[in-house]
């Protein structure tokens, strides 16, 4: 994908706790820049599945997640993180994102991160509820949100 192909993005800097001594963040780091950054983007849909209410009917719980490597964040670095719905399943989500350097094209990272809408209370994957599922699609398609 290329930048113009996502709806979203999310910018951060890079704080001194994700780096190592030379300043260069953990590989590790970066599965935390994508999860503020995907709470972010159901935060600008409207969608809040932080919350005991949202929980109750669209709870996400990764089943896999993929990071491939292209360069480093440094300490200080503002870095954006592109984030995208690729597909929707019965139960599952599969989200695309990329992390770049700041108003550059410095591609840092590539992720793929699937996740399923979970019930704690039985243990199982559930169906994802339409009205998130239209949501989520009428964003990915014309980059409306909800008024």
């Amino acid at each position: 994908m290329t930048k113009s192909d996502f709806r979203f993005f999310h910018r951060m800097r890079v704080r001194w706790k994700e780096c190592d001594v030379q300043g260069i963040a953990y590989y590790g780091s970066y599965l935390d820049f994508i999860d503020v950054a995907q709470a972010e983007y159901y935060r600008n849909l409207g969608i809040l599945p932080y919350t005991a209410e949202y929980r109750g009917i669209f709870d996400l719980a990764a089943v896999k997640v993929t990071l491939e490597y292209q360069g480093s964040a440094r300490m200080d670095d503002l870095i954006d993180v592109y984030m995208a719905v690729q597909k929707m399943g019965t139960t599952s989500i599969v989200k695309r994102s990329e992390i770049y350097r700041s108003s550059t094209k410095d591609l840092l990272v590539t992720g793929e991160t699937i996740s399923v809408n979970y019930d704690s209370g039985v243990g199982q994957s559930r169906p994802i509820p339409t009205k998130i599922r239209n949501i989520i699609e009428k964003f990915e398609k014309t980059g409306s949100t909800p008024t």
